[in-house]
């Protein structure tokens, strides 16, 4: 790559351009704003001593050099007197380095003769700046001027001019310097998340992506980790996911194929066909409830299932709920009983709540022995209402809890032979629907409750009722 294209090249010119801009703003700006203040300074100065002076040496005589010499020590000036010849000319008659015709047409001193009044300013002489100030004495027949060269001062410009160019320079090379090496030690940090995108990318989920930094590619970096980590999730999910459903789909295909081969067998009694027709039956059943339970799935994960958002009645859900299971319930020596605390209307789709209904109670009919009751309530909290199954079975280890509502899992020792995806069907399509489906588990309690929105005339109106409450285990 080249370099002035890199990040650090462009970097570092960059602090290279902005330095020497600010030198330059320096040089045009600051440097001749300082120039002008000392030369006001210094003229301020000799404006200040003009009037002591002029109170010193009147009245004058042109034999007084002794007095202009001690008034300009007093000034730290030159001291210098004139009159008047004609409109423009002024006759130099004293001065406190001795008497000298040079500044016969001063420009200052003519100006204050003209006027009457003081002047001040600079002039060039004998390629020097001067700073000046001018001052008729009393009657207007003598003019006295206060000289000072600015070549100390202008010195002390120049110096700062150089040290400051100097000073750029040194500036200028370690921006460059800096500003690279920090360019070069971001690019590198990029470079490692470019790297990490492109594992990432390629299905590479096992190198984390660190970064200690706490700045903005720090935070990049940490995006990037969270997006790793859920990826990885996803991919396990979707490896286990395949694994589980070919195993699903597998044994009850194994199963059928076993059963047609004996069937082919000729010497098979009738009584013995029956029962290999029914064994199949089931198995057929079974993969025809696997089948709708992934479509299901696909089509929640992929946002195609559409819900109704209409009012229900979760104590008729209820009673339909016992209905249709009370015969599944006694043939396998279970108890069902409903509670219902008329609880308000919810919001929600009716045939979707009825099949979240239909897995829990099938979940609780299953997985507990015979001889335990199953209680299907209704309740209300807050501005929720909640469909509750409840049984009194052995409850379920703490260690399944977290995972309960996770496709394909199935608690150990469980004597269920589902696939494992009713209760995920359930968790999605509550959540579809605005609820939820929560678990709240205590030693030999287990309930599952389908929580949905109030609707909202209900929630205006309705009278609050028993709150549903148990010391739990939530997930």
């Amino acid at each position: 790559m080249n370099p002035l294209r890199s990040v650090g090249g462009r970097l570092s010119i960059g602090l290279a351009v902005v330095v020497a801009l600010a030198l330059a703003l320096v040089d045009l700006i600051v440097v001749p704003s300082l120039e002008r203040n000392l030369i006001h300074a210094k003229i301020g100065e000799l404006r200040g001593a003009a009037p002591g002076i002029r109170t010193q040496i009147t009245p004058f005589s042109s034999a007084d050099d002794l007095l202009l010499q001690s008034a300009a020590r007093s000034a730290n000036a030159r001291v210098s007197v004139f009159t008047a010849l004609d409109a423009d000319t002024m006759l130099h008659v004293g001065d406190s380095i001795g008497l000298v015709s040079d500044l016969g047409q001063d420009p200052i001193v003519l100006q204050a003769a003209r006027t009457l009044g003081p002047a001040s300013g600079t002039v060039q002489r004998d390629e020097q700046q001067f700073a000046e100030a001018a001052l008729p004495m009393e009657g207007g027949t003598y003019v006295v001027l206060l000289s000072a060269p600015l070549r100390d001062s202008l010195a002390s410009v120049h110096l700062v001019r150089r040290r400051l160019f100097i000073a750029g320079i040194i500036a200028l090379a370690a921006s460059l310097v800096v500003g690279y090496a920090a360019a070069s030690m971001f690019a590198r940090r990029l470079r490692r998340l470019e790297r990490a995108a492109e594992r990432i990318a390629d299905g590479d989920f096992g190198e984390p992506v660190s970064d200690s930094g706490r700045d903005e590619v720090g935070e990049l970096a940490r995006a990037f980790e969270r997006m790793r980590q859920r990826l990885a999730g996803l991919e396990r999910a979707r490896r286990e996911f395949i694994a589980n459903a070919s195993h699903e789909l597998r044994t009850p295909l194994f199963s059928l194929g076993g059963f047609l081969e004996l069937l082919e067998n000729e010497d098979l009694d009738q009584q013995t066909q029956r029962e290999f027709l029914a064994t199949m039956r089931e198995q057929i059943d079974r993969l025809t409830k696997l089948a709708t339970d992934l479509l299901d799935l696909s089509r929640v994960d992929a946002g195609r299932i559409h819900v109704e958002a209409e009012p229900l009645d979760l104590g008729g859900l209820a009673r339909t709920l016992t209905d249709e299971f009370r015969a599944v319930a006694l043939s396998g020596g279970h108890q069902l009983e409903v509670v219902d605390r008329s609880s308000p209307a919810v919001v929600g789709d009716e045939e979707r709540a009825l099949q979240i209904g239909r897995i829990l109670v099938e979940n609780a009919l299953v997985h507990t022995p015979s001889g335990t009751t199953v209680r299907l309530s209704t309740a209300r909290r807050n501005g929720t209402a909640l469909l509750t199954v409840e049984d009194d079975g052995p409850g379920i280890p703490a260690q399944d809890v977290p995972h309960i509502f996770d496709r394909f899992y199935r608690v150990e020792g469980s004597t269920a032979a589902g696939s494992g995806l009713g209760l995920a069907i359930a968790h999605e399509l509550a959540g579809l629907m605005g609820g939820a489906v929560e678990l709240h588990v205590t030693p030999g309690r287990t309930i599952f409750a389908l929580v949905l929105p109030v609707a909202r005339r209900d929630s205006e109106i309705a009278e609050e009722v028993e709150p549903f409450h148990v010391e739990s285990v939530q997930t």
